[in-house]
């Protein structure tokens, strides 16, 4: 797992740097300019004979770092355009030491120039730079972006330039990742360590990849922190997948109980049953009506049908509970709720099903999560259960609105967790995984191909797969997610992410296991 911190502990890293080990400010600023300087020039090619840096500073240490970083390309011979939105007056401490430097380098030499920003007209004089590397705004912004930010931001999101942002992306409120007008930048440097809020929300829309700079004070700093967020790595994948003994049989590599599907909806049952053989599920059984079998039979592989008489009207009730009972009491895990419909009846009958086997392992999809809300949380007993909702159903089990779940994401789904001791995986980009115990663990894998129709019943299936026949579920939870992730990146090795769907994903997951045993020692 890669450690994400909060604002304050990386605010608190420069306090630890200047007061315990006795850096100057200006130490660990030149420190952060040097590093932000090696990683342009390592991820873009730059030439310097034509490449032209435009920069945007603004006039707190942010903007300080910005200057600094135009020093060192001046004096690598690039031509460097340095907007300036504010007055002399108004920088002080490093950054104007840093700025008064880089002016007065500039009156010395033909390939720097210092503009102060007065009108829109000046946005002329960077508009043709190769790169541009934003150090406007910084860790405290909040709320909208008024002027002139919003207009300058705007502007140069539209240039053909490859886009840097030091430490994060101007307008982007780092403690929520929430924003609305923010520097759209194809590579972020964040100083000191990993911020959480770069990695979900806006700050995974808007940040491009994220590296790691330096300020120069070691690791034992953020060692000693407690971190209750952090990113997935593939070791993490690879770590959680069940183990199989040599004298294991079907029936001890997972018992799962599938009660999804229906008239409308036959291609979630099919997609999740056969993800489950995938993953090496042992025995499934699909419950299933009666009436419409056939229509499914040909597409569910070497599952077992526990199909219940449903009297024409293609979707599960009540009455058909006590029909499921031996199943029900059968099954190590039971997965509940993708295609199923939100006819009145079947509803009653996922909520009935979920509060009498309390005791089971369940993993509650789609329908059932709108059966949760539909009668309340306080009614039911969650632990044990693995919920996973987009964002829109997230919201309505909460009962607020997309917007204001957004704003507040990780409080939002760390609090749902931990009251229900539930594990929460709240898909998305990225998805999510929200733990009992407070954590927040955030998908690093996954692509914009995953979202279609179907993915998320795949994904229910790869989670109650391997969590059928694992004793440690919160471990296979997380090799479940980023094995479902997996398999669609893999994809993009040969195709474009246009053509992948669900059906690709679920045939891929075997070579993306393969792939996590192979390359990681």
């Amino acid at each position: 797992m890669i450690p994400l911190f909060t604002t304050i502990q990386i605010r608190n890293a420069d306090k630890y740097a200047i007061e315990q080990l006795k850096i100057p400010g200006i130490v660990l600023m030149e420190n952060a300019s040097l590093s932000v300087y090696n990683s342009i020039k390592k991820n873009y090619n730059l030439i310097n004979e034509v490449s032209q840096i435009g920069i945007i500073a603004g006039k707190g240490n942010n903007g300080g770092d910005a200057f600094a970083v135009a020093r060192h390309f001046i004096n690598d011979g690039f031509i460097v355009n340095i907007l300036f939105v504010g007055t002399e007056s108004e920088l002080k401490g490093d950054a104007l030491i840093n700025f008064t430097i880089c002016k007065e380098l500039c009156k010395e030499v033909n390939n720097g120039n210092v503009i102060f920003y007065k009108s829109k007209s000046d946005l002329t004089k960077i508009k043709n730079s190769d790169v541009i590397i934003d150090g406007l705004l910084g860790t405290g912004t909040k709320g909208e972006i008024r002027e002139p930010y919003k207009s300058i931001i705007e502007f140069v999101n539209e240039l053909n330039a490859y886009r840097v942002a030091i430490d994060l992306p101007s307008g982007l409120n780092i403690e929520t990742a929430t924003g609305s007008s923010i520097f759209n930048s194809d590579l972020t440097i964040t100083l000191a360590d990993y911020k959480t809020g770069l990695f979900y929300g806006k700050g995974y829309e808007f940040s491009g990849k994220v590296e790691k700079g330096s300020i120069g004070i070691g690791k034992e700093y953020f060692e000693n922190q407690i971190v209750k967020e952090y990113l997935i790595e593939p070791e993490d994948a690879l770590q959680g997948l069940p183990k199989k003994k040599k004298t294991s049989h079907k029936y001890s590599n997972g018992k799962v109980l599938a009660i999804v599907g229906s008239g409308k909806y036959i291609g979630a049952a099919s997609l999740l049953v056969r993800s489950l053989f995938q993953v090496g599920t042992g025995s499934v059984l699909l419950a299933f009506p009666k009436s419409i079998r056939n229509l499914i039979s040909t597409n569910i592989g070497e599952t077992v049908f526990a199909a219940y008489n449903d009297e024409g009207k293609e979707y599960l009730t009540s009455a058909n509970i006590s029909e499921l009972k031996q199943q029900l009491d059968w099954a190590d895990l039971i997965t509940i709720g993708s295609g199923l419909g939100r006819e009145p009846e079947t509803i009653k009958a996922i909520a009935e099903i979920i509060i009498k086997y309390k005791a089971k392992k369940m993993v509650i999809d789609a329908d059932a999560i709108y059966a949760i809300a539909e009668y309340g949380i306080s009614k039911f007993d969650l632990r044990n259960k693995i919920l996973t909702p987009h964002h829109a159903e997230f919201s309505h089990l909460l009962g607020i609105t997309v917007t204001e779940l957004q704003s507040n994401l990780i409080n939002y789904g760390k609090e749902f967790a931990q009251k229900t001791k539930s594990i929460l995986i709240l898909k998305g980009a990225p998805t999510i995984i929200f733990l009992p115990n407070g954590d927040s663990l955030i998908n690093s894998a996954g692509n914009v191909g995953m979202a279609k129709f179907g993915s998320g019943d795949v994904l229910s299936g790869i989670i109650a797969g391997l969590v059928s026949f694992s004793s440690d579920m919160e471990q296979t939870v997380i090799s479940a997610v980023y094995l479902h992730s997996l398999s669609a990146d893999l994809l993009l090795l040969k195709e474009t992410e246009f053509g992948i769907t669900a059906t690709k994903i679920k045939e891929n997951i075997p070579s993306a296991i393969s792939f996590l045993r192979n390359s990681i020692i």
